[in-house]
């Protein structure tokens, strides 16, 4: 257990940085080898739609779904902060929706959405987690956004985004629900 009090040294905050920048680097490049080298074991957590993603098949799984969805996807970094055990960054996710996510149909939109990512460590230095956040109405807003509601036709395409919007937020994953308390 991480003493929350102990900020580590400057040299391993130094060496988590360049881990999370060549992990976001990697993540763009679509280097997928790379990007799961930076854990021992690969483990994200996609918190608005309460999903794990927990071992190399299903982190590669996520990897492939996102980019068929948005092939471009990038990253701006806003800000980048250190913890007792954590890198935490701010940065915009940029992409253009050219196949399904989830069951949301493709809708040519671009979206810009702002997130936050803690990349967490554990007592031997090892990233253990990658625990996402956003606003997902922000983004099906932006991909949704362009479509002429006043057009019959686009009807069912805004339908089907509707219906994968509450696909995706299917049952929560019981990891991200049953926490416990923090021990203040």
């Amino acid at each position: 257990m991480t003493d929350r009090y102990a900020i580590p040294s400057a040299e391993v905050l130094r060496a988590r940085e360049k881990l999370v920048l060549d992990h976001f680097h990697d993540e763009v490049r679509q280097d997928w080898d790379d990007v799961l080298a930076t854990f021992p074991h690969p483990h994200y957590e996609i918190i608005p739609t309460l999903t794990v993603h927990d071992g190399d098949d299903e982190v590669r799984g996520y990897y492939r779904d996102t980019r068929v969805a948005f092939p471009d996807q990038d990253h701006e970094i806003i800000a980048l902060r250190h913890s007792a055990d954590a890198v935490i960054v701010e940065f915009w996710l940029l992409g253009t929706h050219l196949g399904p996510l989830g069951t949301i149909p493709p809708t040519g939109a671009r979206h810009r959405t702002r997130m936050s990512a803690y990349f967490v460590f554990d007592e031997n230095e090892n990233l253990v987690s990658e625990r996402i956040y956003f606003d997902s109405l922000t983004m099906l807003k932006q991909l949704l956004g362009g479509v002429n509601l006043r057009d019959p036709r686009n009807w069912p395409l805004v339908l089907r985004g509707l219906r994968g919007l509450l696909a995706m937020s299917g049952q929560p994953d019981p990891r991200l629900l049953n926490t416990p308390p923090a021990d203040l």
